[in-house]
């Protein structure tokens, strides 16, 4: 890598969301560094390199705190400023609280949150010291609300969204922006990995994963607090919950995760 263009990392980037916002950074001037877990994140680079990027890719499990150590060296051994950085890799799971797998969200929480958290110690540190940078959480409009049955998930981006704008707030004298990115039903792989394809929300229409990058993109460089990605319904829907009690929430979240309620 040379300094021609300034460095993006990029997690998640083999698919979905995080694939096509590696792709506007890519088509918006931005070298690339990108990771996900296995080797289809070295199938996808050329993709990327198409728009002139120069990327190198990392594959490692940032569930892992040794897979979230190792795509730290590699932003490190660049040499090169870190300029953006998009904290996007994640997964959901679906179903009844006492039926779903322990171990999978425990895994959930530790690729959702604890790299996220890790990840963005670094990122902040670095650029705070050349008081400059931009950081990106994909977290959920499903932070919006509680979510029953796929309750964990909400949960983490609950998280994510109350760290960004935490963070945002931390580092607004230092030049550095923090913005949470908001998606709803989006056409990914998401509802099938998380076991949600019976659900209301996984069998309606879902929006354009690259529509909704580039609204997260378009929101990181405008350094916006947070934008709901996706249809206009998503951000009147985001609106409209804000002002419900949260019972009222939870029951309204449950009409479309609710196993089975894709049938009715």
């Amino acid at each position: 890598m040379n300094n021609d263009r300034p460095l993006a990392v990029v997690t998640g980037a083999s698919s979905g969301i995080g694939y096509e916002l590696a792709k506007q950074f890519a088509e918006n001037g931005f070298d690339l560094l990108v990771t996900s877990t296995d080797s289809k994140i070295d199938e996808v680079a050329p993709s990327f390199e198409f728009f002139g990027a120069k990327v190198e890719t990392v594959q490692a499990d940032l569930a892992e705190y040794e897979g979230v150590e190792k795509l730290i060296q590699a932003i490190k051994a660049t040499g090169r400023p870190l300029e953006a950085i998009a904290i996007n890799a994640g997964f959901g799971e679906g179903g009844k609280f006492t039926q779903t797998d322990l171990q999978k969200e425990l895994k959930m929480i530790d690729l959702n949150i604890s790299s996220s958290v890790h990840l963005a110690k670094y990122a902040t540190q670095a650029m705070e010291q050349r008081r400059k940078g931009r950081i990106l959480f994909t977290s959920s409009i499903a932070a919006t609300m509680p979510g029953p049955f796929e309750a964990v998930y909400a949960a983490t981006k609950t998280f994510l969204r109350s760290f960004s704008q935490a963070l945002r707030e931390e580092m607004k004298d230092v030049g550095v922006t923090v913005t949470a990115l908001m998606p709803g039903p989006t056409d990914t792989n998401f509802f099938h990995t998380a076991n949600m394809d019976d659900t209301k929300a996984g069998a309606s229409k879902k929006d354009d994963p690259a529509q909704v990058a580039k609204q997260g993109f378009e929101a990181l460089m405008s350094g916006k607090d947070e934008v709901v990605g996706g249809s206009i319904m998503n951000k009147v829907q985001a609106a409209v919950i804000q002002a419900m009690p949260e019972p009222i929430k939870a029951a309204a979240h449950r009409q479309l995760s609710e196993p089975g309620s894709g049938a009715n």
